[in-house]
């Protein structure tokens, strides 16, 4: 096991240093990722206010004070860049782990165990996949969850509610992926030998099977969590996503969608952001993939 290990390192190190795509989405979204885990400091280094408004300088063009300028209530559009990708990360990264997991567990189940659990699991998978997925989020993000006794989801951004939305029903994908591993690894011979010493299924289950498909589940992650920031951002343009006054990439595009003939600048920006951020997360699940799966290679 230590050896494969080591063996799936040296291949993920030759990739990021062979792989001028991987090596560069790698560094973006390193870069990416410092600047929302340090956006409070950065924003003070750079004296910097995301919510302060000047009623006198709306849409201005790029100063000294304002390198991108102000938006239309003359907020500073790079502060409101700088910690609406603290939100847009925090929303992908959380709901593509979330869903992973949820994703994990009816795959290793359903894989595993067979018989009337394997149908009903998957039953229930091919009813997720087969609802439209973006109809289904809108419906879901319209709900008023207080009504259903959640109403702590409505508080604040509803960071929460967006997570936990998209969580609910990006999980099919994991879920056949893992099943399918599961299957495959279980009739093997390792599996054969514990199960003859008595070990419990959930013991098979964590110390042979889930390590066994690690690689599957980190690579579908990878690769979802572009897609969870193309979600928010298209809920937070419906209106749906993230409620001002927190920025996100998404709710920045909605703001700016009035403004397109006299300031394209304004919604130039936070749709850059996006789109550098999901083919960046795109090309790295790809390599990934590669680095490892050797029969794709």
């Amino acid at each position: 096991m230590m050896a494969g290990s080591m063996t799936r390192g040296a291949r993920v190190r030759s990739l990021l240093l062979t792989n001028p795509l991987v090596m560069l989405s790698a560094a973006i979204l390193a870069f990416l990722a410092l600047v929302a885990v340090t956006a409070p400091w950065l924003l003070t280094m750079l004296n910097l206010d995301p919510q302060a408004t000047d009623l006198f300088s709306i849409k201005s063009p790029p100063s000294p004070d304002h390198p991108l300028g102000t938006d239309e209530a003359g907020r500073d559009v790079l502060a409101r860049l700088i910690l609406g990708s603290q939100t847009s990360l925090i929303v992908g990264l959380s709901a593509a782990v979330a869903s992973a997991a949820i994703g994990t567990v009816v795959g290793l189940w359903a894989g595993y165990f067979g018989g009337r659990l394997d149908s009903f699991l998957m039953r229930l998978t091919d009813g997720v996949i087969a609802l439209p997925f973006l109809p289904l989020l809108i419906v879901l993000s319209a709900l008023d969850f207080s009504k259903l006794g959640l109403g702590f989801l409505m508080e604040g951004s509803g960071l929460l509610r967006i997570v936990l939305i998209v969580s609910l029903v990006a999980w099919p994908t994991v879920a056949r992926l893992v099943r399918a591993e599961t299957m495959s690894i279980k009739a093997r011979d390792f599996v054969t030998a514990s199960k003859a010493q008595g070990a419990t299924p959930w013991m098979i289950m964590r110390r042979h099977i889930l390590p066994n498909v690690q690689a599957t589940i980190v690579v579908a992650t990878t690769l979802s969590v572009g897609n969870v920031i193309l979600l928010e951002s298209v809920l937070s343009f419906l209106g749906l996503g993230i409620r001002p006054p927190t920025p996100s990439w998404g709710n920045m595009l909605t703001n700016a969608q009035s403004y397109l003939w006299d300031a394209p600048e304004l919604a130039f920006w936070p749709g850059m952001a996006i789109f550098i951020t999901v083919i960046a997360f795109n090309f790295l699940g790809d390599g990934l993939q590669d680095a490892l799966n050797p029969k794709r290679r």
